[in-house]
């Protein structure tokens, strides 16, 4: 028993040894005039004039001071000017400090200094235990080209940083920023917001609720519910990325860029904009469509690779490697496909194939041309090749016409006028009330064939060198289709959704399942990022030149 008492009474008188220890006491250094007049401040003495007063690692000066011995605490009176470690400065005209506690309190036009910036407020209380300041009375902070103010702020003087966590308003030269929830390194100018925040330039306005802002190369990473507006632009994203030096930025995940001007709008899951003098480019890969509006009906067009070019009024649409169409009443595809806003001009490149109505439209070349007023397909140029066929609704043949060039016309975007020249052929199946009656096989320098709701009604031949209807009893079956003819009936885009192969869709299928998931989980604030992390390591100061005698 004698043995566990003394052992408490030893741990006792340890703990107490170590407090002692840990608490050291303020020591005042240096003043003009000392007052001991305990009747006036008791407990206190009075330091008046050119007053010193340190602390580890902090030294104090100011004009007058009741020092607080029992409490080891400190009042400090006018010009007050606190130090620590020639890295952290705080001039008011009133401070307290706990020495015990090691914490600070300055009040009346302080302000706060690092070698990277100046706080400016009314309060501030400073934690040095942890080494934390922060302020409740509004408060202006300049770092370099930047401007913060907030009505209230906390800042982490190990990091450099500051936490804003009510609104607070980043004012640069060349940009506004605006966030209920910043964190803000004064060494390397790097932002992170969550929540609703803005980033507002005389070009550009970037909405996020996550994201990262690199304020000196104007730069960020951008993540939920982030998009950036540009000139007609809107671009959105999953991850956005921005660097407007370069006048370029990208986008990765169930992107989305729309042309208020234009009205289009190109969609994927990567995206690289580069703004230029000359017209701006994007580039769009990886599920990659373009929905463009035509009158009340929308165009999509797809391939593998989407690239739109041109200022605005003068876009150029690009598509390489598997390209494909559609609307509701027409569809095709090629290998490329180049659409000219300001011409008018879609130009198929490659094995091009259009389908209208019941007629499928091939050869080495094909142009659609669009009225530029209307927005509806004016008229259709097939070069070199030119075949058209168009599968017989009450039998099984086809009803085929060919030649060097074709040249169809359009009204309401339905084809009502074909003209084939050049070494035309044809082969029409003539009824009479539902009734075949004879199949017509043709050869001339020039055929001219009518439409009605995208089915033939007439054909003309002129400058015929052979002309014969046949009943159907005595028509061969092996000379019924022309040389050339293939009927590519089964690669018929019928919706908007079979434009995307197998791959391409299978692509977007994971990334959007992939994406729903994310989107499921609690979001939380931005972790710092390497290049913030080490930015004095990678970043590092010039050591001062010795001093030559």
């Amino acid at each position: 028993m004698k043995k566990l008492l003394f052992l408490l009474i030893s741990f006792t008188l340890l703990n107490q040894v170590m407090t002692a220890q840990q608490k050291k006491p303020v020591i005042i250094e240096n003043s003009d005039y000392t007052d001991k007049n305990q009747t006036e401040i008791p407990d206190a003495v009075v330091f008046i004039g050119n007053v010193v007063v340190v602390h580890e690692g902090i030294k104090m000066n100011c004009n007058k001071a009741y020092f607080f011995t029992k409490e080891n605490y400190v009042k400090l009176f006018g010009n007050v000017k606190m130090n620590q470690g020639d890295t952290l400065f705080m001039d008011s005209k009133y401070a307290e400090y706990n020495g015990d506690r090691k914490f600070a309190y300055a009040t009346g036009d302080v302000v706060m200094r690092s070698p990277e910036m100046k706080l400016t407020t009314d309060t501030i209380n400073f934690d040095r235990t942890i080494q934390q300041a922060y302020y409740n009375t509004y408060g202006t902070i300049v770092n370099g080209q930047n401007t913060l103010k907030s009505k209230s702020g906390r800042y982490i003087a190990g990091q450099k940083k500051y936490e804003f966590r009510t609104a607070v308003v980043l004012t640069n030269p060349q940009y506004v920023l605006k966030s209920n929830h910043l964190d803000y390194y004064t060494n390397s100018g790097h932002s992170y917001v969550f929540g609703p925040s803005t980033i507002t330039s005389k070009e550009d306005f970037i909405y996020t609720e996550k994201g990262f802002y690199d304020t000196k190369k104007n730069e960020a990473k951008l993540l939920t519910k982030s998009y950036i507006r540009y000139g007609t632009r809107i671009i959105k994203g999953d991850s956005l990325y921005y660097n407007k030096p370069k006048n370029f930025s990208s986008a990765t995940n169930n992107v989305k860029v729309t042309d208020t001007i234009n009205k289009y709008v190109l969609e994927g899951h990567y995206s690289e904009i580069y703004r230029k003098p000359i017209g701006d480019s994007l580039v769009m890969t990886k599920h990659a469509v373009a929905k463009t509006l035509v009158e009340k009906d929308t165009l999509y067009t797809h391939a593998k690779l989407m690239v739109v070019t041109g200022k605005p009024g003068e876009r150029i649409i690009r598509g390489y490697n598997n390209a494909r169409f559609y609307k509701i009443d027409m569809s095709g595809k090629c290998d490329s496909i180049h659409s000219d806003e300001k011409k008018g001009l879609t130009q198929l490149i490659k094995r091009p194939v259009v389908w209208n109505g019941d007629s499928q439209l091939t050869g080495d070349v094909i142009h659609i041309i669009s009225d530029n007023k209307t927005q509806q397909v004016d008229s259709l140029k097939v070069l070199n090749n030119a075949f058209i066929i168009q599968k017989d609704t009450l039998g099984t043949g086809y009803n085929q016409i060919k030649g060097k060039n074709l040249y169809g016309k359009f009204k309401d975007n339905k084809m009502y006028q074909v003209d084939m020249v050049g070494n035309a052929e044809k082969i029409y199946y003539m009824y009479d009330k539902q009734e075949l009656f004879g199949i017509d096989k043709g050869v001339g320098s020039r055929i001219h064939m009518d439409l009605e709701d995208n089915k033939i009604t007439s054909v003309y031949i002129y400058k015929k060198t052979e002309s014969f209807t046949y009943p159907d009893s005595e028509f061969p079956q092996n000379v019924r289709k022309l040389r050339g003819f293939i009927w590519r009936g089964d690669e018929i885009i019928k919706t908007k959704d079979d434009i995307f192969p197998p791959e391409e869709q299978e692509i977007h299928d994971k990334i959007v399942n992939q994406s729903k998931k994310d989107k499921a989980v609690e979001d939380t604030p931005m972790e710092p990022l390497k290049q913030t992390l080490d930015y004095d390591k990678n970043n590092p100061k010039p050591k001062p030149k010795p001093v030559t005698e």
